[in-house]
């Protein structure tokens, strides 16, 4: 089903939970996480992200269903679903393979059922075990797989071992120092982990709190990132701006760091 699909600067995901999230607090449908897609789209994010959670304080069931439908009309964007693959991501992967719908990549993080939201990765070799089968299953339905990975070198050759395609930082230690003293020894972790990664023939996915202020400067820093997801940030800059707006000033800020994939 996956294709793999390139751009010349790092690609942008937007991640829809928290539209879903607004929505869910009444029953009136809106606003629609489908058209909101449509929109972040037509204004040229490459990819839309959702992490359907098992009690669905978000994301439902339909939406992974519904979004996988429109981005049937998008052939050259990339459709990523995230979640723990012990719980009900690979139910939602299987029957979206089994429709012969979009699925281009699965992003599996290791959250707990109630978790607020995700704060750590995989660890080798604990998850190990637990992880292999399911890195060989969901690449069999032809879908890339990335672990979200804490800024650790030494665990990425072992991601690779694993299977897995990407792995996916998790920002957040970044995010957290962004202008504070602690701000160049971050930077410099997530520089070390992601040349480990591209040195294990990993690719790089980032993602958790990154925003405009700081996500430049990430990108200007750390090598061979071929994709950002972002949700909680760009949706509440989409607030005040509209989403097209926002999207074309996180394309501008990922442009604007320099990095050129080839």
């Amino acid at each position: 089903m996956s294709t793999e699909l390139r751009h010349r600067f790092t690609a942008l995901s937007v991640n829809l939970n928290k539209v879903a999230l607004v929505r869910n607090t009444r029953h009136l449908g809106i606003p629609s996480v489908v058209k909101a897609a449509a929109m972040c789209l037509e204004a040229g994010a490459q990819g839309i992200t959702v992490h359907p959670r098992p009690d669905q304080r978000h994301i439902r069931t339909h939406d992974v269903f519904d979004l996988a439908e429109e981005m049937k009309a998008w052939p050259d964007r990339e459709y990523n679903i995230e979640g723990n693959p012990t719980h009900n991501l690979m139910r939602l992967a299987r029957q979206l393979h089994e429709r012969g719908m979009p699925l281009h990549q699965l992003t599996f993080v290791p959250d707990g059922e109630g978790q607020f939201t995700s704060d750590h990765g995989w660890r080798f070799p604990d998850d190990l075990e637990t992880l292999v089968p399911l890195i060989e299953e969901g690449k069999a339905m032809g879908a890339r797989v990335s672990l979200f990975m804490d800024a650790e070198p030494a665990q990425m050759r072992a991601a690779k071992e694993a299977g897995a395609d990407r792995v996916e930082l998790y920002t957040e230690p970044y995010a957290a120092a962004w202008a504070t003293p602690d701000q160049d020894i971050q930077t410099k972790r997530f520089v070390a982990a992601a040349q480990a990664a591209l040195e294990a023939g990993l690719g790089v996915n980032a993602g958790h709190d990154l925003n405009r202020s700081n996500l430049g400067h990430f990108l200007s820093k750390v090598p061979g990132v071929s994709e950002v997801s972002i949700g909680h940030a760009l949706m509440a800059d989409a607030l005040e701006m509209g989403y097209g707006a926002t999207v074309k000033a996180y394309r501008a800020c990922i442009e604007a760091s320099g990095e050129v994939l080839v």
